[in-house]
């Protein structure tokens, strides 16, 4: 199975500057354990201690996952997982 990860331009060099990435998994949680293998620095934005980081938006094929089953959302073959990290400011 095969889920395309789109990258932020702010978090690419925690990708090796990568836009996108290809990777697997039943769930967003195993698809962020699998990417941790080659990203854990892009994984530790996204996910820590078992959740999902306040500050981080994780979209599955446009809708939020944080309203579908956070972590055990599952995954299907052609997702596509956009990250958006909040961005605040003065």
């Amino acid at each position: 199975m095969a889920v395309t990860v789109l990258v932020p331009t702010v978090l690419q060099q925690r990708a090796r500057g990568r836009k996108s990435l290809t990777s697997g998994g039943s769930t967003l949680d195993e698809l962020l354990d699998q990417l941790a293998r080659d990203y854990a620095d892009l994984v530790a934005v996204i996910r820590k201690d078992g959740a999902l980081c306040r500050f981080v938006n994780v979209y599955r094929n446009g809708e939020d996952v944080r309203q579908q089953e956070g972590l055990r959302t599952v995954l299907s073959d052609g997702d596509e997982i956009q990250i958006l990290p909040a961005v605040a400011g003065g």
